[in-house]
Order: structure tokens, then C-alpha cells, then sequence
């Protein structure tokens, strides 16, 4: 499109296609009729044509003859094999499949939030894990239809168990599986499903030394972050001194000396027995990073840069 103006659009492709033959499109009769609060504007209704041209374009020049999308892109795809047809004459076909959409009616696509990418530099394996693993009942029934591989016996059997104890999860558990050893790989699968269980396992202190950084940020994701020097891991520091005026996790010594007394206090997933020991760079994670605990459940990132 770079070269090609407005007037150029409007002459060349425009007197291809009537006004009635877009008005026939089901989602712009759909528009008209109300169904939208703020009906139709132009750029919308022009948008079949813009996607149609996108079409010929790479009919011209790429020998493309078939344009393929969910079935909500119908009407945009067929307005590109129409004027195909009516250019040149050519060769076009348009094949749609049913709209895969979510639980809230939302859709699967990059504009829409919530969303996975099978780039794991997007979405990393253990994110992808996750979202597979947290659809919901209804949602995992259709999914492990439509996304693996398995035999109907096979998700019928897993269907069978998920009635008798929705509770264990064997229809989301079974979809994460196969799903992302088909997209990543058996190895990232698993790697996943430790991660998953670091936080709950007994050997999470050894586990979390394994993880890389990716995944590491997104298992605690969404956590207060302090930043320190890497030279405040050279041994001359004290532990109870970085986690207080390195980094502000703790607002004094004295609540940080209370809850280790307590505790309640954990570096890396291992308590703290001696608040005045050497903070060093063997602490690090992913050569970066400090994970500390307070109680159960509040959680904080210490980055070394």
C-alpha cells in the first residue's frame, strides 16, 4: 500500500466491488440492524476492501490462491476472491473455520488480553503450561478436542474421570501435557510442572537453583522488586543490612530480627538462621536474582545488577 494513494484505491479497486455487494455482508447487515451501539463507521466498512486487495496483491505476485482464518474473517476473505475474479479472473478459494473463543466469549487472538504465544520469547513454556493448565471445565472439554491429538476413547475416558472428581483436574492437567510437549517439548513440559510445584515442594531451595530466568520471573510474577549493586554481594555486607537498607524489604532491623526469630524468615526458599551472616554472591539465582520470604505467602525479588 506504501504507493498506492487514496484516489488510486478508489479508482483501481473501488469500481470492482458495489456498494450493494458489501452491504450484503453479513457483518456489516449485522451493524446496520442495531446490533452495535455506534454503528458503523467508514474505516470498518471499508475494511473488507482493504483486506480483499491484500488478497489480489498476493494472488499477483505470489501466486497466493487460498486465504484461510476463523470464520468471523468470511465475509473479508470472500470480498478478496471476488475481486480476484472480477481483476483477472483468476484462481481464489476462502476456507474458515468455526471462531475458537474462551469461556467469556472472548476470542484466542493477539489483540485480545489474556493471550498465549507459541514463541516462547512471548510466552514462555511454563506460561504456557500454566494457561492451559487454569482453563476452565467447560473450556478443557473443547479444547482437548480441538487441540491434541488424542483418540475420542482416550478424551472420553478423561471425561469420565473429571465427572467423578472435578476437583483433580485430569481434563486440564491432560491438555496442558500434550499441548505443550507438542508446541515446546517433553523436557519443557516437565520443567514446567516443577516449577509449578517449587513453591509447595520440599526441595524448592535446590529446584529454584536449577530454573532459569524466564521462568523464574514469571513463577513470581507481579512481586515487589528491589534492586541492589552486585557489589553488595561481596561478603562485606550483612545479611540483615541488605534486606534493610540495601534493599527496603524490611522497614527495620527489628522486624526482620522478630520474624527470623519466629522462623518465619526465608532466603531462596531456606530459612534464615543467622540474620548476621556474609550476604554473598552464591545467593544469586539465574546469576541475578534473591528470592525472600516473609511467612507464608509474601514473596520479594532482590535483582543484583
Amino acid at each position: 500500500m506504501k504507493n498506492f494513494t487514496f484516489l488510486d484505491f478508489a479508482r483501481e479497486i473501488g469500481k470492482h466491488i458495489t456498494v450493494n455487494y458489501m452491504m450484503a455482508k453479513d457483518s456489516v447487515k449485522k451493524r446496520l440492524n442495531g446490533e452495535a451501539r455506534d454503528g458503523l463507521s467508514f474505516t470498518e466498512f471499508t475494511y473488507q476492501l482493504l483486506q480483499g486487495y491484500d488478497f489480489l496483491y498476493l494472488n499477483q505476485t505470489k501466486g497466493c490462491k487460498l486465504q484461510m482464518g476463523g470464520s468471523d474473517q468470511w465475509g473479508n476473505i470472500t470480498t478478496g476472491t471476488e475481486l480476484i475474479r472480477r481483476t483477472n479472473g483468476g484462481e481464489a478459494y476462502a476456507l474458515t473455520c468455526p471462531l475458537i473463543t474462551k469461556a467469556d466469549g472472548g476470542k484466542f487472538g493477539k489483540t485480545e488480553s489474556g493471550n498465549i504465544w507459541l514463541n516462547p520469547e512471548y510466552t514462555s513454556p511454563y506460561k504456557f503450561y500454566q494457561f492451559w493448565l487454569n482453563v476452565s471445565d467447560a473450556d478443557a472439554e473443547r479444547y482437548i478436542k480441538i487441540f491434541t491429538e488424542l483418540s475420542r476413547d482416550e478424551i472420553e475416558a478423561i471425561m469420565a474421570e473429571q465427572a467423578k472428581d472435578p476437583g483433580l483436574r485430569p481434563l486440564q492437567k491432560r491438555l496442558a501435557k500434550e499441548v505443550t510437549c507438542m508446541v515446546h517439548s517433553q523436557e519443557a513440559y516437565d520443567a514446567a510442572v516443577e516449577a509449578s510445584q517449587i513453591l509447595f515442594s520440599k526441595n524448592a531451595a535446590e529446584q529454584l537453583h536449577k530454573i532459569d530466568e524466564a521462568t523464574l520471573l514469571d513463577l513470581f510474577e507481579g512481586v515487589d522488586m528491589f534492586k541492589i549493586s552486585k557489589s553488595d554481594l561481596d561478603g562485606s555486607v550483612k545479611l540483615v543490612d541488605l534486606l534493610t537498607e540495601r534493599a527496603t524489604v524490611f522497614p527495620s532491623k527489628g522486624e526482620l530480627r522478630k520474624l527470623a526469630q519466629q522462623n518465619g524468615l526465608s532466603v531462596n526458599k531456606e530459612k534464615v538462621a543467622d540474620i548476621n551472616e556474609a550476604a554473598t554472591d552464591a545467593l544469586l539465582l539465574a546469576g541475578k536474582y534473591i528470592l525472600v520470604q516473609k511467612g507464608k505467602k509474601q514473596y520479594y525479588l532482590i535483582i543484583a545488577e
